[in-house]
């Protein structure tokens, strides 16, 4: 579903993503091959938390389904208990979270950095290069031999 054009209906514009609310528990529960009151009880443990109608009705999004399936993998295949799925999800949206701001902070710091050059660039080019001494250097094949002072006695 993600990628759709937006489509125009009545002067609206709208674009269906995964995270769209779409399907009504009926057709969610068909779509994840769980029982309706399997998702009531998910929805009540705060497992899979769909959005609501006006109504209070529960509008699925494809996310939601994904997820479903997914709490039904880990009971069903790994065995873990419900409790530990919720704890399981709670931390893959966390890690989601820190890294969607690592990429933010690393852009920001990306652009400072990117406009701290410029900066620098900019200062270096308004150098007057009139004001600076010029001593050419002679090359010598000259070679100085340094040796310390003798301490005479009675110094």
């Amino acid at each position: 579903m993600d990628g759709r054009r937006p489509r125009q209906r009545g002067g609206f514009s709208y674009e269906l993503t995964d995270e769209t609310p779409v399907y009504v528990i009926s057709v969610a529960a068909q779509l994840s091959g769980l029982h309706p009151q399997t998702l009531r009880q998910y929805d009540r443990l705060g497992l899979v938390s769909p959005d609501r109608t006006a109504g209070r009705g529960r509008r699925y999004s494809a996310r939601d389904i994904e997820l479903l399936r997914q709490v039904q993998q880990l009971s069903q295949d790994e065995g873990i208990n419900l409790a530990g799925i919720k704890r399981i999800i709670e931390l893959e949206n966390q890690v989601a979270a820190l890294q969607a701001r690592a990429a933010e902070l690393q852009a920001a710091l990306d652009g400072a950095a990117a406009a701290m050059q410029q900066r620098e660039a900019a200062v270096h080019a308004s150098y007057r290069r009139d004001l600076v001494p010029y001593q050419e250097v002679q090359q010598t094949s000259a070679l100085v031999v340094w040796r310390p002072k003798r301490q005479q006695p009675g110094d």
